[in-house]
């Protein structure tokens, strides 16, 4: 038995359930537990991490990365066990985000990623080279949600985290409401220097989105590496900047693990602080103030009033008034 597999098993919530706490035992209940394990097992092989960007180029190359706050993110690194908590834009997030950190000297962390994108020979790579360990969104296993807490806590003796508290994708750009799995087995890990670190991305335009409106909507769920070849697919004429926002850590003192509202605080916390980061582009002021046949005064006025209501409430606006929109 290796060392990690040994500590998930003498984890407490996992003994526990070993010994009947959710009517399963023995063998049965030893298996669930392993085959788990082994699907979250990931490995991140850091000196093949950047040679990933040369298959990947001819999306990389459409977006222009620009990191904000870069010192956050470098200071925490140095001094804290970091969790980014992310809002959620588009699959080129898994790229982009790590690769700013990587810019600016910061070694990736490992990434809390949907099973949907572990598919065919890209999943070998996200197990195998960029370090992505894969999440059952959906899953009420009592087996499941225990080995992922147990597992959460082992990786943060080693490694930072990146996760999307929305979930998945935000479509429309909103912040979805957060889920707070992640949050409470960052928290129960026990980690003393722990810190989350609210990050957030914006695109002058999402590349999905760039897909949508020339199909004319959204498709079924499909598998990651067919939405990534349908993403090169329509790249062409595709072009965009990403604005990756980091904000000041939010350490974990006085957050209770066992609290369901402690753990909501936190996670409302978070969500607060990445809607306040997320860079307000000239692209979404003006879809928001356009209305039909509108002169571009107007336009220009309309966008002058929805910067004045961004900045009182304190949001992260890329453009001084309507007309440099």
């Amino acid at each position: 038995m290796d060392e990690l597999t040994a500590a998930i098993l003498a984890h407490q919530d996992v003994a526990r359930y070993l010994s009947g706490s959710h009517g399963l035992t023995g063998a049965a209940a030893r298996e669930r537990v392993i085959t788990y394990l082994d699907e979250l097992r990931t490995r991140q092989r850091y000196e093949l991490y950047r040679a990933l960007e040369y298959p990947l180029y001819p999306i990389l190359r459409k977006i222009d990365r620009v990191g904000e706050n870069v010192g956050f993110a470098t200071d925490a690194a140095k001094r804290h066990r970091v969790v980014y908590a992310s809002n959620h834009r588009s699959h080129t997030d898994y790229l982009i985000e790590p690769l700013v950190l990587d810019d600016a000297g910061v070694r990736p962390p490992i990434i809390a990623a949907g099973i949907n994108l572990f598919g065919g020979p890209l999943g070998l790579i996200h197990k195998h080279v960029t370090g992505a360990m894969p999440i059952r969104r959906n899953t009420k296993d009592p087996a499941y949600l225990i080995t992922l807490k147990a597992y959460v806590g082992e990786l943060l003796r080693k490694h930072d985290l990146f996760f999307y508290p929305e979930g998945g994708r935000s479509y429309k750009g909103e912040l979805k409401p957060s889920k707070t799995g992640l949050f409470s087995a960052a928290l129960q890990a026990g980690v003393s220097n722990l810190v989350f670190l609210p990050t957030a991305i914006a695109y002058d335009l999402v590349l999905e989105d760039h897909i949508l409106a020339r199909q004319g909507g959204k498709r079924r769920q499909r598998t990651f590496s067919r939405e990534l070849a349908e993403m090169v697919r329509f790249a062409v004429g595709y072009r965009s900047r990403a604005f990756v926002t980091f904000g000041r850590p939010i350490t974990v003192d006085g957050y209770d693990p066992s609290s369901r509202r402690s753990v909501l605080e936190l996670a409302h916390l978070a969500r607060t602080a990445v809607g306040r980061l997320y860079k307000v582009l000239p692209t979404a002021l003006v879809a928001s103030a356009m209305r039909p046949s509108i002169a571009r005064r107007d336009l220009a006025v309309r966008i002058d009033s929805l910067l004045d209501s961004l900045r009182a409430t304190g949001a992260n606006v890329a453009v001084a008034n309507g007309e440099e929109a």
